[in-house]
């Protein structure tokens, strides 16, 4: 089998927490007198990392220190709310232990800060599944720059070319097609027609198996 590695984004990806993103970051810019719409969400919140957008929104300068606990207040809330409601995207563990049985290295590549990454990985039980965690603290810049997919490929000691990215997001879609991967788009974010510039649309990983990555990237 030719070498490739599998970089996961997290949220929408591994579980789909994008509805209580949304909800918990209203709430959290309500308590804080903003009310941004859809579109400034979808086009300056979502795929970013928390010290790009919470000054924007707020709209003026903020300290390092008040800029975290701000990260921190909305992050405690997300977890509050989403906890109780945690479950794997239909098909990811047994497609993480088909990649694990073929020796595929795999990497989740997240936005999302690292409290956030491990109480996914860990609430889910699936840490042992990744090779390595490429998180908000070890960027600077979110997506749709590719850093976060050239950091984790990196880590895998892979060409960038060799990797298959997992995205639901268009942010995230450009994101890994700008670092030179294959992008499998996951439409619980977006349809499919809104995705139709990644090289494979899936509504879950049950409709996905290892060879079919393998010849995806087997020319690249």
């Amino acid at each position: 089998m030719t070498p490739f590695g599998a970089l996961f984004d997290m949220d929408g990806v591994i579980v789909h927490t994008n509805p209580y993103h949304k909800q918990t970051i209203l709430a959290f810019c309500h308590r804080h007198g903003l009310f941004p719409d859809d579109e400034y969400m979808e086009q300056h919140v979502y795929g970013k990392i928390n010290r790009e957008w919470i000054p924007a929104l707020f709209g003026r300068h903020l300290s390092k220190a008040a800029i975290e606990e701000l990260a921190m207040e909305k992050e405690q809330l997300f977890r509050e709310v989403f906890a109780p409601l945690m479950e794997p995207l239909p098909g990811l563990v047994d497609f993480l232990k088909s990649l694990n049985e073929d020796a595929i290295p795999v990497a989740l590549a997240t936005s999302a800060p690292p409290e956030n990454a491990d109480f996914i990985i860990d609430g889910l039980h699936i840490r042992s599944f990744f090779t390595t965690i490429v998180h908000s603290e070890h960027v600077s810049m979110g997506k749709p720059h590719p850093e976060v997919y050239l950091t984790a490929a990196s880590r895998l000691d892979l060409n960038p070319k060799k990797c298959v990215v997992f995205e639901d997001s268009l942010a995230g879609i450009a994101a890994g097609l700008a670092a030179g991967c294959k992008v499998v788009g996951i439409t619980t974010t977006h349809d499919k027609e809104e995705m139709n510039h990644a090289h494979l649309v899936i509504d879950d990983f049950t409709q996905l198996d290892v060879p079919f990555l393998d010849n995806l990237t087997m020319n690249a």
